[in-house]
C-alpha cells in the first residue's frame, strides 16, 4: 500500500506537529516521518504508515466484537460471531432470557449509535435446541430481543453458506433453524458458491383479532387485525388513515404506526396460545395497493420502537397470507407478491392449513435474497462514557 501524505499546513495544529516532530506522541500517532518539503509547497508533509494502523491491536481490557453484515432486502442483519457471552439456560426463550437480563448492555452497545443506528437489526447465534436443528438464534433491536425475524432468516443462512460457516450440500441446502418462536427450516439456493435465494418455512401463522376497532389520538377510529406470523402486528390500511406507503412518508408511517401500536396495545388481548413471552405486539403493519409492476400489495412494518423494515417483513407477510387464507382470499398453493417502503420484494404463499391451539391456521412459505455488506471488529473501551451507545429516534 502506498503511503498516505498529509499536508501539515492542513493539521491546523502547530502543538501536535512539533510534538510528533520531535518523537513525542500526540492523540495516538506514535509513527509517523517527518522532512521539510523540497517542493514549492507551503509547510511540511507527514507519511502516515498505513501497516501501523492494520496491525494495531487493542488494549487487553478493551472487548472486541466481530460480526459478519448483510441486509435482505436492503434490512439490515448483523451476524455476531465472536465476542458474547455465553447465555444461561436450555431452551431459546431462556438463553433470550438471560441475555435480556445480563448483557443488554452489549445489544445496545451494538444496535444504537456510534456502532449502529435506530434502525439496526442483529442476530446472536447460539446451539440449538434440538438435536435435528443446525443452530439456534436470537434477534436483537433497538427495543429488545425479537422473537422471530423472517428477513434475518434470509440473512443468516446466506452469511453461513456463503463463508462455509455451514457446509453446501447441494445445489439447494436445507438449514434448520430453532428461533424463540419455533423451528424454521430455511433453503438456499446455491449456484457457483453463491446464495441466490431463500425460502424457509414459517412457523404457524394465524389471525388473532379481525376487524377491531381502536381510538387513536390524532387519528381518531382505527381498524386494524392482529395477526401472528412468528410475531404479532396489527395491521391497518393505509389509505384508511391518510398515509402513503413511499419513503417520503417515513417519518409520518413512524408516528401514526407507534400511535395505533400504543393504542393497539392498551387495548389487550394480544396472548400466544402457548408462550408468555411471545404475548406482545411487535409492531404495526400499513397495507396498501403495490407501487411497481408485478407486485400484488405494498405494506410498511413500524417495529420496536419505531423501526421501520426496509424489506417486506417475513413474518409480516407470513401473517398477511393467514389474514388473506381467513378470508378466502388465498388457496393452499397460492401466493402473493409483497413490496416494501424501498420497492423491495418478498413472496409468500401458503403451504398448508393447519391448527394452532384454537386457532385455524397456515403453514407458510416466505422466499427473499440477501447480500453480505461487511465484516467488522467492533471495540469496546471500557473507559468510553458512551461504551454502550445512545438512540436518537
Amino acid at each position: 500500500m502506498p503511503p498516505f501524505v498529509v499536508q501539515a499546513s492542513r493539521l491546523h495544529d502547530s502543538t501536535a506537529i512539533e510534538e510528533v516532530r520531535a518523537g513525542r506522541p500526540h492523540h495516538n500517532i506514535t509513527r509517523v516521518e517527518w522532512w521539510v518539503s523540497t517542493m514549492p509547497c507551503e509547510g511540511n508533509t507527514m507519511t502516515i504508515d498505513m501497516k501501523q494502523g492494520l496491525d494495531w491491536q487493542p488494549p487487553d481490557s478493551w472487548h472486541r466484537i466481530q460480526t459478519i453484515d448483510a441486509h435482505t432486502g436492503g434490512e439490515p442483519l448483523r451476524v455476531i460471531l465472536s465476542g458474547y457471552p455465553e447465555l444461561e439456560g436450555s431452551t431459546i426463550l431462556e438463553r433470550r432470557r438471560s441475555a435480556q437480563k445480563h448483557h443488554d448492555a452489549l445489544r445496545t452497545a451494538l444496535m444504537w449509535e456510534p456502532r449502529g443506528h435506530a434502525d439496526m437489526y442483529g442476530c446472536l447465534i447460539v446451539p440449538p435446541e434440538t438435536e435435528s436443528s443446525d443452530f439456534g438464534i436470537l434477534f436483537l433491536h433497538n427495543e429488545g430481543y425479537s422473537t422471530m425475524c423472517g428477513h434475518g432468516i434470509i440473512a443468516v443462512t446466506t452469511v453461513l453458506l456463503e463463508t462455509g460457516m455451514l457446509p453446501v450440500t447441494g445445489p439447494e441446502t436445507e438449514v434448520r433453524i430453532d428461533t424463540p418462536a419455533g423451528l424454521v427450516v430455511a433453503r438456499g439456493q446455491v449456484e457457483n458458491g453463491r446464495v441466490t435465494r431463500v425460502t424457509f418455512t414459517n412457523v404457524p401463522s394465524f389471525v388473532l383479532l379481525a376487524n377491531q376497532t381502536v381510538e387513536v389520538p390524532g387519528l381518531g377510529t382505527v381498524r386494524y387485525d392482529v395477526a401472528f406470523g412468528g410475531a404479532f402486528y396489527a395491521f391497518v390500511d393505509a389509505a384508511e388513515v391518510g398515509v402513503t406507503l413511499g419513503p417520503e412518508s417515513f417519518q409520518q408511517l413512524i408516528d401514526k404506526g407507534m400511535a395505533i401500536k400504543r393504542a393497539v396495545m392498551a387495548a389487550g388481548g394480544i396472548t400466544h396460545p402457548f408462550e408468555q413471552d411471545l404475548s406482545f405486539l411487535y409492531g404495526t403493519i400499513f397495507t396498501g395497493v403495490p407501487l411497481s409492476d408485478g407486485a400484488g400489495s405494498r405494506h410498511v412494518c413500524v417495529f420496536a420502537e419505531g423501526e421501520v423494515d426496509r424489506s417486506p417483513t417475513g413474518t409480516g407477510v407470513s401473517a398477511r397470507a393467514a389474514i388473506h387464507r381467513a378470508r378466502n382470499e388465498l388457496e393452499v398453493g397460492e401466493g402473493m407478491v409483497i413490496e416494501s417502503i424501498i420497492g423491495s420484494r418478498f413472496t409468500v404463499r401458503v403451504l398448508e392449513d393447519t391448527e394452532f391451539g384454537p386457532f385455524p391456521a397456515v403453514i407458510p412459505e416466505v422466499g427473499g435474497s440477501a447480500s453480505i455488506t461487511g465484516r467488522h471488529e467492533f471495540l469496546i473501551d471500557p473507559e468510553d462514557p458512551l461504551r454502550d451507545g445512545f438512540i436518537l429516534r
